[in-house]
C-alpha cells in the first residue's frame, strides 16, 4: 500500500492530483486513519493506462493543446512570446505553492525550446497531463478555432466514447 505522495512521485504528478483520482473512484484506496493508501498494483495499472483511458477533461485538454501545437509549428515565435508573458504573470500571482512547482516546470520545458514544448502539448505522459491543467497557452488560439476545436470534440466524445454500459440519450425508443 502507498501513500497518496507516493503514487504522485512514482506517477510524476502531484498529491492533490492523485487525491482527486481517489474521490473521482478513479484510483481504489483505503483509508487508514485518516490517510488514503492505494494498492501498488491500482498504481502499476494507472501508470500502463492506454489511450483510451484518459478523463473527458484530460481528453479535451489535449485536444485543445494539439490545436497549440498547429499553431506553434507554424506561429513559433508568436505562440512562444504568448506562452513566456504569460508564464510570468502567472508566477506572479502564484510565487509558491503546488501552481508555483509546475509553473517552474513550464519554465523549464519553455527553455528547452520548440520540441520541448511540442513533446508536453501532444504527450499523454502523466507529467504532461498534469503541466496541461496548469497551461501557459490561453489565449494563442482565437476564440473562433477554439470553438471549433471544443465542438470537434464533443461530437468526437460523443461518438468514440459511449460505453456499452451507458444509454443513448434521449428518450427509449417504442
Amino acid at each position: 500500500m502507498l501513500s497518496t505522495g507516493e503514487v504522485a512521485r512514482l506517477a510524476g504528478s502531484s498529491r492533490q492530483h492523485v487525491v482527486d483520482l481517489c474521490t473521482r473512484g478513479e484510483l481504489p484506496f483505503v483509508w487508514v486513519g485518516r490517510h488514503r493508501r492505494v494498492p501498488r498494483a491500482a498504481v502499476d495499472r494507472l501508470l500502463d493506462r492506454g489511450p483510451r483511458a484518459l478523463s473527458r477533461d484530460q481528453e479535451r485538454s489535449l485536444w485543445l493543446h494539439r490545436a497549440v501545437l498547429a499553431s506553434l509549428v507554424t506561429e513559433p515565435d508568436r505562440v512562444l512570446a504568448k506562452a513566456t508573458a504569460n508564464l510570468a504573470r502567472l508566477q506572479a500571482q502564484h510565487p509558491t505553492g503546488m501552481t508555483a512547482r509546475w509553473l517552474a516546470e513550464w519554465q523549464r520545458v519553455l527553455d528547452g525550446g520548440i520540441d520541448e514544448v511540442a513533446e508536453v502539448l501532444a504527450s499523454r505522459a502523466p507529467l504532461a497531463l498534469e503541466l496541461r491543467q496548469n497551461s501557459p497557452f490561453a489565449g494563442v488560439l482565437a476564440p473562433e478555432l477554439r470553438s471549433r476545436v471544443l465542438s470537434a470534440f464533443a461530437e468526437h466524445w460523443r461518438t468514440h466514447h459511449r460505453g456499452p454500459s451507458r444509454p443513448p440519450a434521449g428518450p427509449e425508443p417504442p
